[in-house]
């Protein structure tokens, strides 16, 4: 193996694994994806610690718990962000590399708090926190807005090519992050090639999207799915622009359809990043990491956006690819989860692992080895719940985020390997209850001995 190489993450936005093609999706077409996946180690059950933004990629760079980096489960919007590093307080993955001797840039969305240039980038470009695929404003590492009027993430992709073309005698980390198929991902909002990529005929819905027989149909979220800024005037009341409301007759399949389209747009972006790479001789010594920040409801259960704890919500594509002599797996035998991601990366680059990181090095599963996890299970938590997911069960409690404390009103407990679409709770029923309360202590557990951090007030999620 070369002892130091290249690093890049690329994280999209709220791809959840079921609809990639590596992850048995027939009809959605992600084909660099899927050859990432066929040479590295693609991950079966890679859960997301928050299924929402700023709390996952929060976990993400720093292999903490959300409410142990951040303070708080939900999502931050300050534009341009906090000059003021009173979030993610550890050394970051980042600033490890850096110090490791890396050029470290950021391309992409951030949505975090504070700006990238505290957390250990050199460099940065990033939009604004409020999704807009075109006529998107973005700053680079001084903050200086600029208004790009073309496709968003055609924007990104030439700087991050151009990152890669500048690349020094250093090695570098990257960390891409490609929006899609985060809303909007209406008409007007993604290239037309890919709106129109995908016909109703193509669409195959979950089982789980069906209330009582019927499949789910919410209007409010028809639109924020389609629409820019769409939730952001309705909450401030402004009267809507009639172009922005979908037709009568719009239903979950075309909602999907167009979601399809926002995946193979992500893909494409993948695959010129990939093409990139090859061009400039740095493939084989660089290693990829592909994921997504959380999954999409979609209308499983009737719910939509993401926050829930369900399968849908937390189930994300973690694929490591190390090309330095390392051998394809498909790991089918572990839970591991976001947090899991930085310590991994830090152990291939030959560094030390820092007490602080809660996340586990998946290093031995990416070399080809084999690794029994002490503990086979991924914790969650979100704005109304906590969770532990196995390899075989889901639990989850109602949380209190405010007072850091579970309630004992709301519990649901599923057995994935009978009832993978989550439709039967066996919460309370005396059905398998022996595991339902090894459970409970674990989450009890857990919950009593993750600490938080002490930061501002929690604000609204979206």
């Amino acid at each position: 193996m070369t002892d130091v190489p290249n690093i890049i993450i690329c994280q999209c936005d709220q791809l959840r694994a079921f609809n990639v093609g590596a992850y048995g999706d027939s009809v959605v077409r992600t084909p660099n994806i899927d050859r990432l996946a066929a040479a590295g180690t693609r991950f079966e059950t890679a859960i997301t610690s928050n299924p929402v933004c700023t709390p996952a990629r929060s976990c993400l760079l720093t292999g903490q718990y959300s409410r142990t980096c951040a303070g708080m489960l939900g999502n931050v919007h300050q534009d341009p962000p906090n000059q003021k590093r009173v979030r993610l307080l550890s050394p970051t993955l980042p600033e490890l590399l850096r110090d490791g001797g890396y050029r470290t840039g950021l391309v992409g969305k951030w949505h975090l708090d504070p700006q990238p240039q505290l957390l250990g980038f050199d460099s940065a470009l990033y939009p604004k926190v409020a999704h807009r695929y075109y006529g998107q404003t973005v700053f680079d590492e001084c903050t200086k807005p600029k208004i790009v009027e073309g496709f968003l993430e055609d924007f990104l992709a030439d700087h991050v090519h151009h990152f890669l073309t500048d690349a020094s005698q250093k090695p570098f980390f990257l960390h891409y992050n490609i929006s899609p198929p985060h809303q909007p991902i209406g008409v007007g909002h993604l290239p037309p090639a890919y709106t129109q990529m995908y016909s109703r005929d193509d669409v195959e819905l979950r089982a789980n999207t069906l209330l009582d027989g019927v499949p789910s149909k919410d209007p409010f979220w028809f639109n924020i799915y389609t629409s820019a800024d769409y939730y952001w005037r309705h909450l401030r009341k402004e009267t809507q622009d009639p172009a922005d409301i979908v037709p009568d007759d719009f239903d979950l399949v075309d909602l999907t359809r167009l979601y399809y389209g926002a995946i193979t747009c992500v893909d494409d972006l993948i695959g010129r990043m990939m093409d990139c790479l090859d061009e400039l001789g740095l493939a084989q010594n660089t290693i990829i990491v592909f994921l997504s920040d959380h999954g999409d409801n979609l209308g499983s259960h009737g719910y939509f956006n993401k926050n829930s704890l369900i399968e849908e919500s937390i189930r994300i594509p973690l694929i490591i690819h190390d090309p330095r002599g390392c051998r394809p797996v498909i790991d089918t035998d572990h839970v591991v989860s976001i947090i899991d991601v930085m310590p991994t990366l830090l152990e291939l680059a030959g560094l030390t692992v820092p007490a602080y990181v809660q996340g586990r090095s998946l290093a031995p599963l990416v070399r080809g080895g084999t690794m029994a996890l002490e503990a086979n299970m991924a914790f969650i938590e979100t704005g109304p719940m906590i969770g532990v997911r196995t390899p075989s069960h889901l639990y989850g409690m109602k949380y209190n985020a405010q007072r850091h404390c579970p309630v004992e009103d709301d519990f649901l407990f599923y057995d994935l390997v009978r009832d993978p679409l989550e439709q039967n709770n066996l919460a309370g029923r005396r059905v398998q209850a022996g595991v339902e309360r090894t459970l409970r202590k674990m989450l009890l557990e857990w919950d009593r001995h993750t600490p938080w951090l002490k930061a501002p007030e929690h604000v609204p999620n979206f």
